[in-house]
């Protein structure tokens, strides 16, 4: 399980990441551009990824991780179970939803950083 104190500090690390509120939900951002938030009543974070993306990460377990089931998830917008969710998988996810949004330099970035 991964906690939203986790959550928020891998996330807050990534460069320029910053935190605000989305409706009832907290958000993270690069640039403005949402990358993820976290549903803190239902324990459940969203991700926007690539469809490529997305298909891969929910075929381990699409209970899981898995596609919005309406429009926004045909856009790559991802749900995933925190109390199901093992942390390295979810930092995977994070980092990759990070790198999806970011502007190229910034998701370069952290991908040489992480090499």
């Amino acid at each position: 399980m991964v906690t939203i104190k986790q959550f928020r500090a891998w996330a807050l690390s990534f460069p320029e990441a910053t935190e605000e509120p989305h409706f009832e939900k907290t958000s993270f951002r690069i640039k403005k551009k949402i990358f993820a938030t976290y549903d803190e009543v239902n324990k459940r974070a969203c991700v926007k990824l690539s469809e490529m993306d997305q298909h891969l990460f929910s075929q381990p377990d699409k209970t899981t991780i898995y596609a919005l089931p309406n429009k926004w998830g045909k856009q790559g917008w991802t749900l995933i179970e925190m109390k199901q969710v093992k942390g390295e998988m979810f930092l995977e996810v994070l980092t990759t939803a990070y790198c999806e949004v970011a502007p190229k330099k910034l998701a370069e970035q952290l991908r040489s950083s992480n090499l």
